[in-house]
């Protein structure tokens, strides 16, 4: 029996039939895998999130848990327990709380009587039926209270016993401010409670939520009937595992335990997004079989004319890609040329600039020697005419040192225009700060400046290479005795200290730096055209890079600037080896 051939009407129809089944069925498949896939991605996220929740949770309170104990220990806030004089109680401890990042510090007598505390308004209050006052009395340890407020929320305390030679004196305590953490968690999609020991919720970004069970919290906020829910969760076609509702919304729960008395963190994350994704790749996957079943009707109506347009189309592509080959050609000439001058031209830009911070920077380094040498030509031109050779002598010779620096400096400033090859070895800091600071001495005791040194007993050792150490600090003592000219006081303060690294600190009370982004770039200064070329810094930061270590600038909290060189420490290893 012969088979009949199928005409193409009925081809066509088979084919549209099989595109549209096809379609259902991986329309229906990628729902159920989409749904699944995201919903766990969602829920992934949700963890972390959660867990980074109970991780600063956690971290604020250990953070604020041992600053009691510090307090206790304070000799002021002993001193003034003792004495019964706390006028200066408070400022002691406006001082810390600053740095602590603590809500507020309060310190009580015995009687519970609060006798100093950030907040003014409650010097005078009397804390002795407070349980905060009541345990820290009882207890040797510091402890934690949660005290709900009056007008909503809670207060996070910890306190500590104050004793001074076995005896009870007072109690401090530490308000921990938690409150940071909600506004922080308010941000986010999640709504996010803190549950205690007991279920009561004691944080959370809904404020009608603190202080009630989570049951009892998630009622306020559901619809007002069972059919206004049902109307809101009939969209929901992807059958999400609905864990709680929340505004009439189904969404998911996670809980995760704080390793701190009982408390637990609860996260409630809405489907919303993983709804969004479904529906877009789905809408995505409907037009994408809409745009090939077009183009399968397309296809079949243009069948019978394709061979000759396929003809055409590809004779007028070879002409224009001919025309395109021969301009690209012609371009490519233009442009080898054109890169050739540029070449040239940019090397010859980069020898003049290299030309010119040579300069500038030997003319910036040279003043310095210069100046103090002008300085001892005078002493000596004096000490000679006062008949003193042996103290002229002295004078002459470090005239002669500096003339030596001078050359030096001229072959280091090198190193800014390309990398020297000069030879590191063990450099005491100790050593080269006083070494710099006797090379400014003129300066300074012109100006009048007052220097304050804290240095270490023993020397800090690094590997470098001492003459352009030298060079550093001297850059920073000059920039910090030309930060000071306005100042009615001028005072330089200079700190060395020893521990992972060396921290070499220069301090100034001048008027502070206004741009810190811009500070070590080169030809960057804000002194006055003639003053400053500019290049101190970034040569500066350069010769501590090149020393393993960092240069550093910030603005003082009380004014002025600060100049920090951190450099690696030599130590018994490194030495072995050198």
């Amino acid at each position: 029996m012969k088979l009949r051939r199928l005409s193409p009407v009925w081809v066509t129809r088979l084919l549209v039939a099989a595109l549209v089944g096809l379609a259902c069925v991986v329309v229906y498949v990628s729902n159920s895998l989409l749904t699944e896939r995201f919903t766990e991605r969602t829920r992934g996220g949700a963890d972390v999130r959660l867990a980074l929740y109970s991780a600063n949770l956690l971290s604020e309170l250990q953070r604020n848990s041992i600053v009691p104990q510090l307090l206790a220990r304070d000799p002021a806030l002993i001193g003034a327990l003792n004495s019964g004089d706390f006028t200066q109680s408070t400022a002691r401890l406006l001082s810390f709380v600053d740095e602590i990042g603590a809500a507020s510090l309060v310190l009580m007598d015995t009687d519970g009587r609060i006798v100093a505390a950030t907040n003014r308004e409650r010097l005078g209050e009397n804390q002795r039926s407070q349980p905060s006052f009541i345990e820290a009395l009882r207890s040797n340890i510091t402890t934690f209270t949660v005290d709900e407020r009056d007008e909503g929320g809670f207060n996070f305390t910890y306190s500590r016993r104050m004793e001074d030679s076995g005896h009870s004196i007072g109690v401090v305590s530490v308000g921990v401010d938690l409150a940071k953490l909600e506004r922080s968690w308010a941000g986010i999609s999640d709504a996010v409670m803190v549950l205690d020991s007991s279920g009561r919720a004691i944080l959370a970004t809904e404020p009608r939520w603190r202080g009630k069970a989570e049951e009892e919290a998630l009622t306020l906020l559901e619809p007002q009937t069972a059919i206004e829910r049902a109307l809101r969760g009939t969209p929901d076609w992807s059958a999400l595992p609905i864990d709680a509702y929340l505004r009439g919304d189904g969404v998911m729960r996670q809980e995760v335990r704080v390793p701190f008395q009982g408390w637990r963190v609860v996260s409630f994350t809405t489907f919303q997004s993983v709804r969004e994704r479904v529906n877009a790749i789905l809408a995505l996957e409907i037009m994408g079989f809409a745009i090939l079943l077009a183009g399968l009707f397309w296809f079949l109506s243009r069948r019978s004319n394709l061979a000759a347009r396929m003809f055409q189309l590809e004779s007028a592509e070879l002409r224009q890609l001919n025309r395109r080959l021969q301009q690209e050609i012609a371009e490519r000439e233009k442009v080898e040329k054109d890169l050739e001058v540029a070449e040239q031209t940019v090397a010859q830009t980069s020898k003049l600039a290299a030309l010119g911070e040579m300069s500038a920077a030997v003319s910036h380094e040279l003043n310095q020697p210069l100046a103090a040498m002008k300085t001892y030509l005078a002493g000596a031109r004096l000490l000679i005419g006062r008949e003193r050779p042996d103290e002229a002598v002295v004078a002459v010779a470090r005239i002669d040192s500096l003339i030596d620096r001078m050359g030096a400096i001229t072959k280091q400033l090198k190193s800014y225009a390309r990398k020297g090859s000069g030879t590191l070895e063990p450099v005491d800091v100790k050593a080269a700060l006083q070494s710099s600071l006797s090379m400014m001495e003129p300066q300074l005791r012109q100006r009048q400046v007052a220097i304050t040194q804290t240095l270490p007993d023993e020397p800090v050792m690094i590997y470098a290479d001492r003459m352009r150490l030298e060079q550093v600090i001297v850059n920073l003592l000059r920039n910090a005795l030309d930060a000071t000219k306005i100042s009615p006081d001028p005072s330089i303060d200079i700190l060395l200290a020893q521990g992972d690294v060396a921290r070499l600190s220069v301090r100034d009370n001048g008027t502070g730096i206004e741009d810190l982004d811009e500070l070590f770039e080169p030809f960057y200064t804000t002194k006055a055209p003639g003053d400053g070329t500019g290049l101190g810094l970034a040569i500066s930061s350069g010769i501590v890079n090149d020393f393993g270590g960092r240069l550093t600038a910030r603005n003082a909290i009380k004014g002025g600037a600060v100049f920090e060189v951190e450099l690696p420490i030599l130590g018994p290893d490194k030495e072995a080896a050198e």
